[in-house]
């Protein structure tokens, strides 16, 4: 634990920020035009005006992670939801209108939305408030990538110890590995060599894996979380 606070802090300093969706849903606006799309400036480090800026493409198509959208949001959901507003970082305020399901699961498989064209950047004209904010990738754009889930090797912190019992092997953690392999990247990086290492919005820190990947279809390694998950846990 105090390892991986090491290192959050030597990568909060260092690491570039991009957006990257782990388990996209895909987003519809359908008030804005279709075949069009724009760019967006976005920092590369909040706090450090030297690392500089990148330009972030944006359609009428866009991924979400599944987990910022609920069709019945519990109290204090300030992510997307029907009828209800959420900030695109950088981009615009959009309200959602509506859900597309697939008929043999009843899977939400789309999100519509409608988008208020005066808040481009993110601000509201009125100055009405809109708590929520989450990344996005435009779907024509987006690299496709497959992203490594590290996580601890044990679910104790002394497995096989008196205090936690003799057999060690009863503590192994069936999450220290997840692998997806549909995550949709902003296609700044699809250019990233092997070891360079980025923060993923909301996500956590990341390393290109050098062997796996390939021109195009980045790996990525999870380094470590954004906060000490475990410790929230317990």
């Amino acid at each position: 634990g105090v390892l991986e606070e090491c290192v959050r802090e030597d990568l909060n300093e260092k690491a570039p920020r991009v957006m990257a969706v782990l388990d996209p849903i895909r987003l519809v606006i359908e008030d804005y035009p279709e075949g069009k799309s724009e760019e967006f400036e976005a920092l590369n480090h909040p706090n450090d005006p030297g690392m500089g800026t990148r330009m972030v493409p944006f359609s009428r198509e866009i991924y979400i992670e599944a987990d910022d959208f609920m069709e019945d949001p519990p109290k204090g959901y300030f992510r997307l939801a029907p009828g209800r507003e959420v900030r695109l970082r950088y981009a615009y305020i959009v309200k959602c209108t509506g859900v597309v399901k697939d008929e043999a699961t009843g899977r939400i498989v789309e999100v519509r939305c409608s988008h208020d064209p005066g808040s481009r950047g993110g601000s509201a004209p009125d100055g009405r408030k809109v708590k929520g904010t989450i990344h996005w990738v435009s779907a024509p754009h987006a690299v496709t990538a497959q992203v490594r889930l590290y996580d601890r090797l044990f679910t104790v912190p002394q497995p096989g110890s008196d205090r936690e019992g003799p057999d060690w092997k009863s503590f192994l953690n069936p999450e220290s590995l997840r692998t997806l392999t549909d995550c949709r990247l902003e296609p700044s990086l699809a250019a990233a060599t092997g070891g360079s290492r980025f923060q993923f919005e909301r996500q956590g820190y990341f390393a290109v894996d050098a062997a796996d990947s390939r021109p195009g279809t980045p790996v990525f390694n999870r380094i470590v979380t954004l906060r000490d998950s475990w410790a929230k846990t317990k």
